[in-house]
């Protein structure tokens, strides 16, 4: 309880300070742009009404918590509808580093992590800015216009904002076969389907469950033969059609799939890829699933996709 309160002392201190700087000065509120110059003269611009210093350590396991905290206290004070991706997309250094908590990166670098949800994410000291009123207009705009565009064919997952290519990722897809699955309580086409919707759920606490047997389970067997506790990373699903077909976008924790028919339906990504996706399509975020056999190589070229489904001549 102590640490707890330590967190949200940091807090009060900066809400404090905010409405102090609102009473000091009511040319210059904290949701105003400021231009200062740097020490090389080179002018920029504090797009933040204010800066919160956190007081103590968080781990993924308390990061959402923490983040709902923040949110929260913040949001009464401010002009305009503060949410989690609004935070974390104006402070983008924190995408990158949940990226890098993914388990084949830090093995990379020789450090094995059993269980993920332990790792320390946000620092004692660490700063985060809440957005000024333009900057967060600027995000949502940019937020809204963002679309996820899956060529099944292709296993590839794109992050689009408007006509523009933000992200590509590798992804693995559904199999060409039916199967029954206990959890549907049914044979069950395992092949990806097709179809244009938007996300509609998001699970940042997901469980881990076998489809085929309905058993949970909580560790997972790594590319590399070792063993770790199951990563805690957001799920996303996805209406597609008027109708949710249960095939979600989740991190798979064995990246060899990828690029292959080998799901039971969902569309499986890398643990860093999935915090990426997550945080650019929140609830609503436009979506479309498409089975198009033309693709582009390596080198820009248009090539014919296998057809994975024998779905097209």
């Amino acid at each position: 309880m102590k640490s707890a309160s330590r967190f949200f002392l940091f807090i009060l201190l900066a809400t404090a300070s905010c409405r102090e700087s609102r009473k000091a000065d009511h040319t210059s509120p904290p949701d105003q742009a400021a231009v200062a110059q740097d020490s090389t003269n080179e002018v920029f611009v504090d797009s933040f009404a204010a800066r919160v210093v956190l007081g103590r350590d968080i781990t993924i396991k308390k990061y959402f918590s923490c983040l709902d905290s923040l949110v929260a206290a913040w949001d009464t004070l401010l002009p305009y509808t503060l949410s989690e991706h609004l935070l974390v997309r104006a402070n983008s250094w924190l995408i990158d580093s949940l990226a890098e908590t993914d388990y084949y990166r830090l093995m990379a670098k020789g450090r094995f992590v059993y269980d993920q949800q332990k790792m320390v994410i946000l620092h004692k000291g660490d700063t985060l800015g809440i957005p000024g009123e333009a900057l967060a207009a600027e995000l949502q705009a940019r937020i809204d216009s963002t679309w996820i565009d899956v060529n099944i064919p292709e296993f590839k997952l794109r992050i689009m904002e408007r006509d523009s290519e933000l992200f590509v990722f590798p992804v693995r897809v559904g199999r060409n076969q039916e199967r029954y699955l206990e959890m549907a309580g049914r044979e069950v086409d395992l092949r990806t389907p097709i179809g244009q919707g938007r996300i509609v759920r998001i699970e940042r606490y997901p469980s881990w469950i076998d489809p085929c047997n309905c058993k949970p389970y909580t560790e997972t067997h790594r590319d590399d033969g070792r063993v770790t506790r199951c990563p805690q990373i957001p799920w996303l699903e996805p209406e597609l059609n008027g109708h949710r077909p249960g095939c979600l976008i989740h991190p798979t924790t064995n990246p060899k799939t990828l690029g292959k028919a080998y799901s039971n339906g969902c569309v499986g990504m890398r643990e860093a890829d999935a915090w990426v996706a997550y945080y650019h399509a929140p609830v609503g975020t436009r979506i479309r699933f498409r089975y198009d056999l033309r693709g582009v190589d390596e080198n820009g070229d248009t090539v014919r996709l296998k057809d994975i489904y024998k779905r097209k001549k």
